[in-house]
């Protein structure tokens, strides 16, 4: 890190062409919209630097002043919206989007996003297919520059930073190596661009090596055509790690696996991270592979980041009818619904409504009930719950576990039932109230959510 921060200071200047003199970063955050932790050099004695800023500090964290430098501590990993005076919200357009004309309409690539990445975590990105994910690492790394907005690491403006000064390690969905160079050359490229010695080659080398675990060594003898697709990833991490970067960005680095070697892979690659301890982007379209990866996870839709959190915050209190169907397999059952005389009235039926549900239902009393495959209530006794008629029984053995499928108002509908649930052409079903969601009829809002539950309460 201390020779990254060397490289960046190298090619800073200011306008009266002193250089900034900066102690050596005390932690590193990955970081868009808001500086935090980092330690400088503020000696009134020193004639080769110029005062820093003081250190910003967003609503979750709090400082403590020392001698000779400032600490930005965070006590609380939990997502926080941000005081409007600190952010520095970034948006990027492609150059082909400004030729469409001004067209108010027009989104960007990016469109204020804010994302704090906490020191030595993995941060899962994670949404559809165009909505920004690996735009948003380019920008992080320095490949693109944003429009509006600022990117810092710990507290150290690098917008307008080069790539090779960020001290940024990524690896790529298509693995990137040098074709003509064997494992240990495609390791070695990055010191002999920066004319190291022979001695901090080998023990760089070796050091990876031994990180990266078993059987790693045979692989540096190998050109990449040589290598399967996860000796190939393998050999790209630890391009990456041999660099020792402030920041490690990984672009859907698994998804040209075969199902087996993407598990495997994967679980390696977690190892890694968590030995690693190094600050971390993970983009992936696939929500499991998120989940397992990140420490945290953030939903992207169109540009935007629509929530960060925690499986179970994402999960349990989605911010909108997005978030709610994008996370959870199978997806969140939402079913047209009216709220009439104290019930919750839909086409085949109706159930009594708890008072404390009745009161998050708006004037009106139309709304979409979400109720996840382990809300329901599963039943044949008649007079109890709604009947739905069902379209199929999926069997996952491997779960040992099963779903009932079929509709309700029209809504396709999943349920949890035992791997041995006998075959049926209908079921009845009553929610779970506790477990249920109430979304707006019209729109996104959330109307209420059942919250993490208290697992050991």
């Amino acid at each position: 890190m201390d020779r990254t921060m060397r490289s960046i200071r190298e090619s800073q200047t200011i306008s009266h062409g002193r250089r900034r003199c900066w102690a050596p970063p005390l932690l590193l955050i990955g970081l868009l919209g808001l500086g935090i932790l980092a330690a400088g050099c503020d000696s009134e004695d020193c004639v080769n630097c110029v005062p820093l800023p003081p250190p910003v500090v967003p609503t979750g964290v709090h400082s403590i002043s020392g001698d000779n430098e400032v600490i930005v501590q965070w006590y609380d990993i939990s997502y926080h919206p941000y005081d409007d005076s600190y952010n520095e919200n970034v948006v990027k357009y492609y150059e082909s989007d400004r030729l469409i004309g001004e067209d108010p309409d027009r989104k960007p690539a990016l469109d204020q996003i804010n994302l704090a990445v906490i020191e030595g975590e993995t941060m899962s990105i994670v949404g559809p297919s165009g909505c920004g994910k690996s735009t948003l690492l380019k920008v992080i790394a320095g490949l693109e520059y944003p429009t509006e907005g600022r990117v810092y690491y710990n507290d150290f403006d690098v917008t307008d930073v080069k790539p090779q000064h960020r001290g940024v390690g990524m690896v790529f969905q298509d693995y990137a190596l040098y074709p003509t160079r064997q494992g240990e050359g495609n390791l070695r490229y990055y010191f002999e661009v920066r004319q190291s010695t022979e001695e901090e080659r080998q023990e760089r080398i070796r050091a990876t090596a031994e990180l990266m675990g078993m059987g790693f060594e045979m692989l540096l003898g190998r050109m990449p055509d040589t290598l399967s697709g996860g000796e190939k990833q393998r050999v790209g991490i630890a391009r990456c790690i041999v660099r020792d970067p402030n920041v490690f960005l990984l672009d859907e680095p698994i998804s040209n696996l075969d199902a087996k070697l993407r598990e495997r892979t994967r679980t390696e690659i977690k190892r890694l991270l968590r030995r690693f301890q190094i600050t971390t982007l993970y983009v992936t379209h696939d929500q499991q592979e998120a989940i397992f990866m990140g420490d945290r996870i953030a939903i992207m839709r169109d540009g935007r980041i629509e929530q960060v959190g925690t499986f179970d915050d994402l999960y349990y209190t989605p911010a909108n009818l997005f978030v709610a169907t994008f996370i959870g397999t199978p997806p969140i059952g939402l079913v047209p619904a009216n709220v009439q005389d104290g019930r919750l009235v839909i086409q085949e039926g109706s159930w009594p409504l708890p008072p404390a549900l009745a009161s998050a239902v708006p004037a009106g009393g139309a709304v979409r009930l979400g109720v996840r495959p382990e809300g329901w209530q599963v039943t044949f006794e008649e007079g109890e719950g709604v009947l739905m008629e069902v379209s199929h029984i999926e069997r996952l053995y491997t779960e040992r576990a099963a779903f009932v499928y079929g509709r309700l108002s029209g809504a396709l509908v999943a349920a949890v039932v035992p791997l041995d649930y006998p075959e049926t052409h209908a079921v009845r079903l009553t929610p779970v109230w506790d477990s249920v969601y109430l979304f707006a009829a019209q729109g996104e809002a959330a109307l209420h959510t059942p919250g993490v539950p208290d697992l050991f309460g």
